[in-house]
């Protein structure tokens, strides 16, 4: 679901005054200034305002905001549960009711200029797939994506992120090699962890040589981007 101009629906509680438009001045009063009423793009703020105006709709339609996640919203009755995560413009919903959750859409399509998106397929750079023997996340294209950042895209392929006779240390005596580099293709692994906890272990330990990586310790990544080339 994505809300048309979300952040042209949002109310500023503040005064705000802003410049005339150069080429649309008023010819009267060409040294005032316009006092906003709603908010703006480019306005700093224009994303809380909109969150705050979505988030007071959604508390009075009956759902429960999170004690966590203050962008997750959930909706329970009649043996059914909705839920609705915010992401700046976007909105993903679900719920255990079919009845509902178009209810919810039409609810929404009244009160914002809005459009439906389909199923859920691509979300933050997971890739969702959804079908009769459940939903399956998985992050294929930002693997394809990673190794082609760091010209690995034709490696050879290997079964297992981490040989059984590695054994990794600072190696203080190794070659160093670009830190910049190699923290780039850790912090690459690490959003990949999400979907992948297989590789947690073998990251971690490459993690821990970001202040002086070696040589060993960029070859023990490299098997990592090359396992996950399955």
């Amino acid at each position: 679901m994505d809300v048309e101009s979300a952040f042209l629906n949002g109310f500023i509680e503040e005064e705000v005054y802003v410049r005339q438009p150069p080429g649309f001045e008023s010819a009267r009063f060409p040294d005032r200034v316009y006092k906003l009423r709603k908010t703006l793009y480019g306005l700093k703020q224009a994303p809380g305002a909109w969150y705050a105006r979505l988030k007071s709709f959604l508390l009075k339609s009956g759902f429960v905001i999170g004690s966590v996640d203050k962008t997750l919203f959930l909706l329970s009755g009649g043996g059914d549960t909705l839920i609705v995560q915010i992401y700046v413009d976007d909105i993903i919903f679900g719920g255990s009711s079919h009845a509902l959750m178009s209810s919810f859409a039409e609810q929404m399509s009244r009160e914002f200029e809005m459009s439906l998106m389909g199923e859920l397929q691509f979300f933050l750079g997971l890739q969702i797939k959804q079908g009769p023997e459940g939903t399956f996340v998985h992050q294929a294209k930002y693997i394809r994506d990673i190794l082609k950042k760091f010209e690995m895209g034709d490696s050879n392929p290997l079964t297992t992120p981490m040989s059984i006779n590695t054994a990794l240390d600072a190696d203080e005596d190794g070659e160093v090699v670009h830190q910049k580099e190699f923290q780039g293709m850790i912090g690459s692994l690490l959003y990949l962890t999400v979907t992948r906890p297989d590789i947690q272990f073998v990251f971690c330990l490459c993690a821990r040589y970001q202040a002086s990586p070696r040589t060993s310790h960029r070859q023990a990544v490299k098997r990592i981007f090359r396992y996950k080339d399955q």
